[in-house]
């Protein structure tokens, strides 16, 4: 079998089917794995994520494939989740003993970044969520007349203030889009899975390690089935013979057969695989064009003294959305004479696109400096800024329409990728889902159907009482 790409989704279809017996080829055009959920080494040494990605409680596919991948000891996990307001002033978000959905009423009652006008639109709401099982009776429409997210919230009354510190604060980041560009179930989704539905659904899982050393467990698992890894494979198209796949050829004009396929890429360099006839008139690959793509920025800064003492934080109302202590997470000492690297995450960043990088890193040092004020003595040693203009296909209201299943119209031909019929939007949950539902699909296929898909979290406590599923 040869899987096509070694980011979340093709490497998750490729572990669980190896370990189902499936001898794997995989191709990865670049020198290491992890797709966009990658790092690597800058020329002066230091190891960079592309950008900080993070999972939650409610990502049980993910935390399946972390196991799968022997990576799970590399994630660690927070139930506090702190925020600074650009004066400075703090607030801070856990869970009480009490059980779903109120596990975090004690800690939002005293939040003091939202009044209590803001706060108490926002509970009405959440409340409306619960009850509706994450499904509100008027996002039931077809999914091209849905709502985008910002007027659902406006239709149902929400402050600007709580719009921007609370709803804005979690989805723009969860979903790397716009409320004005995001379909309003996607949104609700966020809200229901990790936040209502479970207790520990919010839990913030963050890697202790570079991204790209998560997945050394995954080229170790393929080679013990006999597999293999190619890197610098970059396939150049995609053999086609009426319905059927019948090779993978390079630029060498080497080519390559097996019995199945997963082209696991991105949605636009998948339609340059395939012949220019085919996208045109197959609707699984034409309707590929109609989905859009999402910025994502990140800037590391290297301080030469220690300037947070917080793992990560949460920035309101700034351009900056999230600073993670990388020195902190990879256990490195913050000693006073020790210097103290931070990330920082810009999520939907089409302000930041045509920017240049230093005018990106003044935007983002000035909001550090105000959030912590220890780095306002500190000398800034150096930085790099990450660019990912298309990171993610955007929820756009009706974008599901245009996202085809793991089967694809020809014989031996399957897809992965976050942007296909997962259910989730684009997230590593949502990739990992999109690897396991192919594999699903080949298996099914060889008439030997096994599931490697895990359910969500369970709904739990009063949530379960009074959720009420459409």
């Amino acid at each position: 079998m040869i899987v096509i790409g070694g980011g979340l989704a093709g490497l998750s279809a490729a572990v669980a089917l190896a370990e189902s017996g499936y001898r794997i080829t995989l191709l990865e055009k670049r020198p290491f794995l992890g797709g966009r959920a990658t790092s690597y080494v800058l020329p002066t040494g230091e190891h960079v994520d592309n950008c900080q990605h993070v999972t939650l409680g409610c990502c049980t596919n993910l935390d399946d494939f972390y196991r799968r991948a022997g990576a799970s000891g590399k994630i660690r996990f927070y139930d506090r989740l702190e925020f600074s307001s650009p004066d400075g002033h703090r607030g801070t978000m856990y869970r009480s003993p009490l059980p779903a959905p109120f596990h975090l009423t004690p800690s939002f009652a005293k939040f003091p970044l939202l009044s209590w006008a803001d706060k108490r639109g926002i509970a009405r709401l959440l409340m409306s969520i619960t009850r509706s099982g994450g499904r509100p009776g008027d996002l039931a429409s077809p999914e091209s007349a849905r709502p985008n997210m910002l007027d659902w919230l406006r239709r149902h009354k929400q402050t600007e203030t709580a719009i921007q510190r609370f709803w804005g604060a979690v989805l723009i980041s969860a979903l790397d889009e716009t409320l004005d560009r995001t379909d309003a179930q996607y949104g609700v989704d966020v809200f229901w899975k990790a936040f209502l539905a479970n207790r520990a659904g919010y839990r913030l899982g963050i890697p202790t390690v570079p991204l790209a050393d998560l997945y050394d467990g995954c080229r170790a698992a393929l080679i013990q089935q006999g597999g293999e890894v190619r890197f610098r494979a970059a396939v150049r198209t995609l053999g086609i013979t009426g319905n059927v796949i019948d090779g993978v050829a390079f630029e060498s004009g080497e080519v390559l057969r097996a019995d199945h396929y997963i082209a696991a890429v991105p949605q636009e360099p998948l339609l340059e695989l395939l012949p220019a006839d085919i996208t045109a008139r197959q609707p699984a690959f034409a309707n590929l064009r109609n989905l859009r793509n999402s910025p994502i920025t990140g800037v590391h800064l290297w301080f030469d003294r220690p300037v947070m003492t917080e793992a990560f934080l949460t920035l309101l109302d700034t351009t900056t959305q999230w600073i993670f202590n990388k020195t902190l997470l990879y256990g490195g000492a913050d000693a006073p004479n020790s210097g103290q690297y931070l990330q920082l995450v810009i999520s939907a960043s089409y302000d930041l696109v045509q920017k240049s990088r230093q005018e990106i890193v003044d935007i983002c040092l000035r909001e550090v400096k105000r959030a912590l004020p220890a780095a306002r003595n500190a000398q800034l040693e150096k930085s790099t800024v990450i660019k990912e203009t298309a990171a993610t296909f955007s929820p756009a209201p009706g974008c599901d329409q245009w996202r085809p299943p793991a089967t694809s119209p020809f014989r031996g031909l399957f897809l992965a990728g976050d942007w296909t019929a997962t259910g989730w939007p684009a997230t590593m949950e949502g990739a990992v889902r999109s690897g396991y539902l192919a594999a699903e699909a080949i298996t099914n296929a060889d008439g030997n159907p096994q599931r490697f898909l895990k359910p969500d979290l369970p709904v739990e406590g009063i949530s379960r009482l009074i959720a009420r599923r459409t």
